[in-house]
């Protein structure tokens, strides 16, 4: 077996741990984004594309958390899953976009539904 590193076997080295594996691999992409993105024009076609990709992702992700969820989302209804998704597209409608309020719509109807259902 190979003896600990001192410096790193102690109290912080969870905290070095997180920095370096997950805080800065990260990081990286976010300061090269911001580099980069200082020249290009909002209204690029380039710009367009990379939205679309991203809302296509986003919907994609949402679809398969509605139609196949992992773990405890799948004791939910499909008609209690749809319902929230139904309720946050209804409050980002009428809201003025705001994500947060959709969110906690979207939430509020899952687990009022759950509990209606006694599915949890």
């Amino acid at each position: 077996m190979t003896p600990p590193i001192a410096a790193l076997d102690g109290p912080l080295w969870p905290y070095l741990a997180l920095l370096l594996f997950a805080a800065l691999p990260t990081e990286i992409w976010r300061w090269l984004a911001v580099l980069f993105a200082r020249g290009l024009d909002p209204d690029s076609p380039l710009l367009d594309w990379v939205r679309a990709v991203a809302t296509a992702l986003l919907a994609g992700i949402v679809a398969k958390l509605i139609v196949a969820p992992p773990g405890v989302l799948a004791q939910a209804p499909l008609l209690v899953r749809i319902a929230a998704l139904a309720a946050s597209v209804a409050v980002m409608a009428l809201g003025r976009r705001q994500m947060m309020l959709a969110v906690l719509a979207g939430e509020a109807v899952l687990i009022g539904g759950v509990w209606l259902t006694g599915a949890g």
